[in-house]
């Protein structure tokens, strides 16, 4: 514990050696009475409570009607997290989103289906299509490039993340920060001045933050080995579950970037003097339809790579609440309790998880509308629209980071407990506000470092398309028109594909955060070495958990 000096000294905590009193503090209430044949209830605390007034009064999940303990190994996830009245929550977004994917799936079947059609017209590879006014097939085979550096250094981060854990936090920071100078530099040397000023912005703001992260990077390492130490039990298949998850997100990628292009290739009109696009003759082409299109398969792209995220996250947070809860129990984590958190996730749950992913990929949408004007700008060498719109980008950044707060914590508590996604959200942030679990996520840095190495990857998909077309030179690329669309959609591809490699990792991490917040007591009597460590590099969490 080298770094316990200076984590006590950020938290101005001095414990003075003593140990971890229990004194002072409150439970929430305990179930009326145990389940039938269970007869293991919690060891008692080791120092005696005082009696005193209640100091919370939200009431947790009902644990003696919802919550039974497992006794021996046999004993499943639904079993052990019982549902009283199973109904299916938030119908109508699940709804929703059936609807959209079938539309997207109407619409990339008709312009795939044109785009085949008329593949000798836009080429056969990266060079020899005809096509000088919209993307073709140069876009795939960029589109496929920015796919595997999206899966390679993805599944490398996760991987950096299982065998390095106490570097991770340290190798993110510093990547991110060469990341960004380097990109400004470049831009700088390419005289791209907008874009170059922007990104030196960004390169001060991530050294001042990685800076400022320093003390608390002790207290982040605790967190992120306790949730690789569970990644790795017996009945706990995380890394199973984020591989399948990034080869899913990695092949909707894929499905996505090819429907993108089919739709330029479809009904992209041509500009006077230039080859007319024989797709046109089938059916009319106009630019509003195109764009109609693009902002459709845009947002149902990130609606369902969204649902995909979070219902890889409801599914992991089911596995570590299993193990907060369970794994000091006689039969320790439930049988099944992945496969059991899926299908609770994809069936009960499935409209709750549409619900919270609509609002993000909401949000989402204008935030790439904002990215593509702030490009647009930046190509043109316009430095006051760039910085406009970097600043709008910040504020819808801020709304995002919010939204995204809110349902990590409310999908922890609809993967046990089963409720609708406004009641799981409310319920879930009062009582961690009142327990003070809010200050402690905020202090926790495992989040914003997954967030870096994600825009990591996104940084590298981008430059990555810049210079595949600065040195391609397509034709319908001539005077650059299309870099900032592609780039966007390239700094999306791989941002999406990282985040979906990493939400397991997260997921552990928020669950222990939202478990603590119901029931602190359970980590001092069934994790003890966990607790031990926590207070050792963290002292806060001490007075917050126990009011000692």
């Amino acid at each position: 514990m080298a770094h316990q000096g200076q984590a006590a000294d950020y938290y101005n905590q001095n414990m003075d050696g003593a140990q971890y009193q229990q004194s002072g503090y409150q439970q929430y209430p305990p179930p009326n009475g145990p389940p039938q044949g269970y007869g293991q209830p919690y060891a008692p605390p080791q120092q005696p409570y005082q009696s005193q007034e209640p100091k919370y009064n939200v009431q947790p999940p009902t644990y003696g009607q919802s919550f039974v303990p497992p006794q021996d190994d046999k004993q499943s996830f639904q079993e052990t997290f019982k549902i009283q009245k199973p109904k299916f929550n938030d119908v109508w977004a699940g709804l929703l989103f059936i609807a959209t994917f079938c539309g997207f799936v109407a619409v990339s079947g008709l312009t795939l289906y044109r785009y085949s059609k008329y593949h000798t017209f836009n080429g056969g590879g990266i060079y020899g299509g005809n096509n000088d006014f919209s993307l073709d097939t140069n876009t795939i085979v960029l589109f496929a490039f920015v796919l595997c550096v999206g899966f390679v250094f993805s599944w490398a981060y996760f991987l950096a993340a299982r065998a390095f854990t106490k570097q991770f936090v340290w190798l993110t920071g510093i990547l991110n920060c060469a990341l960004a100078i380097g990109t400004a530099v470049y831009y700088l040397y390419r005289r791209l001045w907008g874009a170059g000023i922007v990104f030196a912005i960004f390169a001060v703001f991530a050294v001042i933050c990685f800076i400022s992260w320093i003390p608390r990077i002790p207290f982040a390492v605790v967190m992120l080995q306790q949730a690789m130490d569970i990644a790795k039990m017996r009945r706990v298949h995380v890394f199973w579950v984020s591989f399948i998850g990034g080869l899913a997100s990695v092949a909707f990628a894929a499905w996505f970037s090819a429907t993108l292009v089919a739709i330029y290739t479809s009904y992209m009109p041509s500009s006077s003097g230039n080859a007319s696009n024989p797709s046109c003759s089938a059916a009319g082409c106009s630019s509003g339809k195109v764009i109609g299109l693009v902002v459709f398969v845009t947002f149902a792209g990130y609606w369902i790579s969204e649902w995909m995220k979070n219902t890889i996250h409801t599914t992991v947070a089911g596995v570590y609440g299993s193990w907060y809860f369970c794994a000091g129990k006689p039969g320790g984590i439930p049988r099944g309790a992945t496969s059991g958190a899926l299908r609770r996730a994809t069936t009960y749950s499935f409209g709750s998880i549409s619900f919270g992913s609509l609002i993000v990929a909401l949000i989402n949408m204008l935030r790439q509308a904002c990215s593509i004007a702030q490009q647009q700008e930046a190509s043109e060498g316009n430095i006051i629209g760039t910085i406009m719109f970097c600043i709008l980008g910040c504020f819808i950044g801020i709304l995002n980071w919010l939204v995204q707060f809110i349902n990590r914590y409310a999908f922890s508590h609809i993967a046990l407990y089963g409720k609708a996604y406004i009641p799981a959200a409310k319920d879930t942030w009062t009582m961690m506000k009142d327990r003070g679990v809010d200050a402690l996520v905020n202090d926790c840095l495992v989040g914003p470092v997954l967030t870096m190495g994600s825009i990591f990857v996104a940084y590298l998909s981008a430059l990555l398309a810049y210079l595949y077309l600065d040195y391609t030179h397509p034709a319908y690329n001539d005077g650059r028109t299309f870099t900032p669309v592609i780039m966007a959609f390239a700094f999306l591809i791989g941002l999406q594909i990282c985040q979906t490699f990493t939400t397991p990792i997260g997921s552990g991490i928020d669950t222990i955060f939202v478990a603590m917040a119901w029931d602190p007591q359970v980590a001092m009597t069934d994790h003890p070495e966990f607790w031990e460590r926590l207070v050792h590099v963290y002292p806060r969490v001490q007075q917050v958990m126990t009011g000692a």
